[in-house]
C-alpha cells in the first residue's frame, strides 16, 4: 500500500467531546463529517479510544458522519462501576438522546462487534456492519474451532470473572496489546498496521485507551469472552458481516462470520479472499455505502 494512501485513510477527528451522563459519569467520543450528517456509531476494537476512525474521505460524499465512542473506563470516558453490555447499551441510549440523534447506524471493528451486536438487539440503530468481528466465542459450533489460547481464556473467566479481570488489570499494557495484534496479524495487515503513519496512530489510541489504567480493557475482555446477554437469532435489523480471508487474528469469528450469518435473521456476508482483518480501513467505501443502502430500503 503507498504512503499517500496510508496516509489518507488516517485522518485525525474534526471534533471530539463529552458529555455527562444520567449517573454523572463522562462519556467521550471523536467524530468525522459534517454534524447535519446522519450518524454511525463505531465499536471500536480492543483497548482503544476513539481516536483512530474509518472512512474519513468517504464521509462527505455518502452523507454520514462517523462517531467513535471512547468506551467506559477507556480514553476519556469514565468507569463504569459494574460495566456489562447492558450498561453499555444503557449509556448509548442516554447518548443518542442527548445528541438527538436519527437514523443511527452503526459499526463493530473486531472486539466492539458484541458491543454492536448489543446496541441492535435493543434496537437503538437502523443497520449494522461488523467488521473483522469476534464472534460469540462460547456458542458451541465455533468451540471446536478456537485457538487453545482463546479457549483458555473462555474457561478461565467461566471459573471466576473477577478473578480473571483483576490478573488481566495487573499485567495487560497499550505496548502489550500492539505487540499482541501485530504478532497475530498476517502479513497482508503488517503492510498496513507497521507502516509508519497507521502504526502511530493505532498506538495513540491504544495509549489513549489505557490512560486510566487497563481495568477498562480486562472489563471488556471479560464482557466480550463470556457468552453475550443478547440473542443473536432474535435481531431483525439487516447486518453486513465482512471477512477478509488472510485475517490470521486468534479473536476474531474463527470461521470467518458463517455462522454468525445462519445465525441473524437478516444478514448479509461478504468474505474476500484477499483482504485481512484490516478491511475496514482497505474497503471502507464499500462498507459504508452498503450501510447506509438499508436506510433507503427500509
Amino acid at each position: 500500500m503507498k504512503m499517500d494512501s496510508i496516509k489518507a485513510i488516517v485522518t485525525p477527528p474534526s471534533r471530539q467531546a463529552t458529555i455527562q451522563l444520567h449517573d454523572g459519569r463522562k462519556l467521550a467520543w471523536s467524530e468525522w463529517g459534517s454534524v447535519e450528517d446522519i450518524p454511525v456509531l463505531f465499536c471500536t476494537g480492543a483497548g482503544m479510544s476513539g481516536w483512530l476512525g474509518f472512512g474519513a474521505n468517504e464521509l462527505p460524499s455518502l452523507g454520514l458522519k462517523l462517531i467513535a465512542i471512547d468506551r467506559p473506563g477507556l480514553g476519556l470516558s469514565d468507569p463504569h462501576p459494574n460495566k456489562t453490555l447492558s450498561s453499555w447499551v444503557d449509556d448509548m441510549r442516554d447518548f443518542i438522546q442527548s445528541q438527538d440523534l436519527h437514523d443511527v447506524l452503526a459499526v463493530g471493528f473486531s472486539q466492539g462487534a458484541p458491543f454492536a451486536f448489543a446496541l441492535a438487539a435493543q434496537s437503538l440503530v437502523k443497520a449494522l456492519a461488523i467488521v473483522s468481528g469476534q464472534d460469540e466465542l462460547t456458542h458451541p459450533r465455533l468451540l471446536p474451532l478456537l485457538h487453545p489460547d482463546v479457549k483458555g481464556m473462555i474457561l478461565a473467566i467461566q471459573e471466576d470473572p473477577v478473578g480473571f479481570e483483576q490478573h488481566f488489570s495487573q499485567i495487560a499494557t497499550a505496548d502489550g496489546l500492539w505487540q499482541l495484534i501485530i504478532g497475530m496479524s498476517s502479513e497482508a495487515d503488517r503492510l498496513l498496521y507497521e507502516s509508519d503513519t497507521f502504526s502511530q496512530a493505532y498506538r495513540r489510541a491504544l495509549q489513549e485507551g489505557f490512560s486510566q489504567g487497563a481495568r477498562g480493557y480486562a472489563r471488556d475482555l471479560v464482557n466480550a469472552l463470556s457468552s453475550w446477554p443478547m440473542k443473536l437469532e432474535e435481531i431483525n435489523i439487516p447486518v453486513d458481516l465482512w471477512y477478509g480471508g488472510l485475517d490470521t487474528s486468534t479473536v476474531h469469528s474463527p470461521d470467518f462470520g458463517a455462522t454468525l450469518a445462519l445465525r441473524l435473521p437478516s444478514s448479509e456476508r461478504t468474505f474476500d479472499s484477499e483482504e485481512g482483518g484490516s478491511i475496514l480501513w482497505t474497503k471502507s467505501w464499500d462498507i459504508l455505502s452498503k450501510l447506509k443502502s438499508h436506510l433507503s430500503n427500509s
